[in-house]
């Protein structure tokens, strides 16, 4: 693929076709639009679906139906051991050991969960470090984790303040949080992607630096995971949890997933909400009072795995696994670089992006605002969604347009810029 950018169809096409990931597309289902395909610019916040998930989730209810409780054992995939079947996929995207990841619950729960393990707050050390403007989810759990050890988020919790031009945060601005504050703060807890600005944060770097103050280190990998290549097991991060709905695919309220690094596997002391599915599986069934650990992040499951919601992720993982996180973050480069290029060269007295410039601190999206305030950007949105073109808003002002590398083309982007300034000369 050519990185001389062109701004028309023509030369869009031929990226497209010359594309060695353009089969994956055929994947998945696009929404229709009018007769043809949507411009479908939000796997950010729910990926498409896989052609295949249909057939994988009808085996289970037919194993279901002619099983009905000898599918935990005789199934095409007994159910009893079905979290396994995805664990070495979700360990290729994550960069993980397979011991170290499970799918289980959703991210809120899982945060919940790891928090209650390594959220330890002491008189002296109790604050928790976030960025301003966290994801909601992650900002509430983090205040009513302080609140239920009885401190005060007035005082416990410490907010990284942008300190770059378009709202991202800088390196530096994390060392002097963490300088400063360090003694005092028992928990890091960042995203591997900020969600509105796109920035993308150097996990390893900031593990070292909490590492170094005595903090333990966790991640919302939400916007992350399957968007960037990830080494979650050499960043040394404490834990992570994410959800598999966005750019992994397994559908809306899909099963999330938790990492909790190798060095906690065995690390009984540990306190942790504990449940049958999370004690040892070669004892499990002897159905004793003490809770003994399975080994690694299965120990911290609660209950047995949701089936009809692994059978999606199941699919995508496989889909990952040939297309492969290392080609996927090429065409990304690629793919969200022409898009940038677009909105600075042809719609730069339009739209501007927020989104860090550096390739290596974004992944497949840009947080886009509307020149001339927050009703333009509305009415543009609308514009778009109404032709066809899908992306999200995000309060108060920002539209994220993500191109996803399995099933967005070139062509997409062209789209978008045609239809942004038509738009703009409506």
């Amino acid at each position: 693929m050519s990185t001389a950018y062109q701004a028309t169809a023509e030369w869009a096409r031929a990226q497209d076709v010359a594309d060695p990931l353009r089969a994956f597309r055929d994947e998945f289902l696009i929404p229709p639009h009018e007769g043809r395909d949507s411009q479908y610019f939000c796997g950010n916040s729910l990926g498409l679906q896989p052609r295949a998930v249909r057939d994988a989730v009808a085996a289970e209810l037919e194993d279901w139906g002619a099983l009905a409780v000898e599918g935990h054992f005789k199934g095409r995939l007994p159910w009893m051991d079905y979290h396994e079947f995805v664990r070495d996929g979700l360990a290729e995207v994550v960069g993980a050991l397979p011991s170290e990841v499970v799918a289980m619950n959703t991210l809120g729960v899982n945060l919940h969960l790891m928090m209650v393990s390594f959220y330890r707050p002491t008189p002296d050390r109790h604050a928790v470090l976030i960025e301003a403007g966290a994801f909601p989810t992650d900002r509430y759990a983090v205040e009513s984790q302080i609140r239920y050890h009885g401190f005060s988020p007035a005082l416990s919790l410490i907010e990284l303040q942008p300190d770059e031009p378009n709202g991202t945060l800088s390196q530096t601005a994390i060392e002097r949080a963490l300088a400063e504050h360090g003694d005092r703060i028992a928990l890091v807890l960042l995203p591997g992607v900020q969600y509105r600005t796109g920035q993308v944060f150097d996990l390893k770097a900031i593990v070292g630096l909490a590492h170094a103050q005595g903090c333990m280190v966790g991640f919302d990998l939400a916007h992350a995971v399957g968007n960037l290549p990830l080494s979650l097991h050499d960043s040394g991060a404490d834990f992570a949890v994410w959800c598999s709905y966005k750019y992994l695919n397994a559908g809306p309220g899909a099963v999330g997933g938790a990492f909790v690094h190798e060095r906690h596997a065995h690390t009984e002391h540990l306190p942790r909400f504990a449940g049958w599915w999370g004690h040892d599986k070669h004892s499990r069934f002897r159905m004793g009072p003490e809770f003994v650990p399975t080994p690694g992040a299965d120990g911290w499951q609660i209950s047995n795995p949701p089936i009809l919601s692994l059978a999606p992720l199941r699919i995508s993982l496989d889909i990952f696994h040939r297309a492969g996180m290392p080609r996927l973050r090429e065409k990304s480069l690629h793919l969200t670089g022409y898009l940038e290029w677009l909105v600075q060269t042809q719609l730069g007295d339009l739209l501007e992006s927020v989104t860090p410039r550096d390739p290596s601190r974004r992944g497949s999206q840009l947080s886009i605002r509307v020149l001339g305030g927050r009703e333009r950007g509305r009415a543009l949105f609308q514009y778009l969604l109404d032709r066809g073109i899908v992306g999200d808003w995000r309060e108060p002002d920002v539209i994220r347009i993500s191109p996803t590398p399995l099933y967005n083309r070139f062509e997409d982007c062209v789209a978008f810029a045609e239809a942004v300034r038509a738009w703009g000369q409506g």
